[in-house]
């Protein structure tokens, strides 16, 4: 009975994150049947406080078509000019995207603090959230398209978001990483991936889950409540909702 409450409260609690996060996309489709961007990019956060701000996309080997945004300078302009700005590369944690790092004022939220502060600020967003939902063949609105994992987030989302600054900047870039964004960092670290990156900061960092201890979590994993509620998504909801 026990068990039973708790894989009950596991899956309310997996349908509650998702309507959470809901937030309705357009319908229509480019003439190439790949979704089309966001009209807004995660840019339009960041102009309104007088930051200037440059949107990418980057491809990866499998396809994806990842959002990546720029933030060159702070407010007050490039300075002097006497040395080069350090790239940063800011990499969100699960079930949300870039906007993580803009979501207070420019006083407090870490990409802008870095760019007042003389950093050349670059923030990626992992398939599948809001500014990274394209790919060249897949369509978002099919299963096919969702059918990756973490660890596909760091052999293939990473190193193409990596490759990216490196390509546009010339220099090796810091990196910060929170929860999931510390877990594909350390994923690439562990096999020698990261050449160029010259530092990594990791917020909440995870690699290990064997020491926890929540009776939610662990029944979830044991009844395999990722698999069961993949399926039920999959059956019953329109994956054009989903916005994280």
């Amino acid at each position: 009975m026990i068990t039973n409450s708790f894989l009950n409260l596991a899956f309310l609690i997996l349908l509650s994150l998702s309507v959470i996060h809901c937030r309705f996309l357009p319908d229509e489709e480019g003439d190439d049947g790949i979704a089309p961007a966001p009209p807004e990019g995660l840019c339009s956060a960041v102009t309104i406080h007088g930051f200037k701000c440059k949107e990418y996309h980057v491809k990866t080997d499998d396809g994806y078509i990842l959002g990546v945004q720029r933030i060159p300078e702070g407010r007050t302009g490039p300075g002097d000019g006497s040395q080069p700005r350090l790239p940063v590369l800011l990499q969100h944690g699960v079930i949300v995207d870039g906007m993580n790092w803009l979501m207070t004022s420019p006083e407090q939220a870490l990409a802008m603090m870095l760019a007042d502060n003389g950093y050349d600020v670059w923030i990626s967003n992992h398939r599948g959230t809001r500014f990274s939902r394209r790919h060249v063949s897949l369509d978002p609105m099919h299963p096919e398209f969702w059918n990756w994992t973490w660890v596909d987030l760091a052999n293939q989302d990473l190193p193409a978001v990596i490759g990216l600054v490196f390509k546009e900047t010339g220099q090796q870039m810091h990196y910060v990483g929170h929860s999931m964004g510390t877990l594909v960092a350390l994923v690439l670290l562990s096999e020698g991936k990261l050449e160029n990156v010259k530092s990594a900061a990791l917020l909440c960092p995870i690699a290990y889950l064997s020491h926890v201890t929540s009776p939610v979590a662990l029944a979830g994993a044991k009844f395999f409540i990722g698999e069961v509620s993949n399926f039920f998504f999959s059956f019953f909801f329109n994956f054009k909702y989903l916005s994280f």
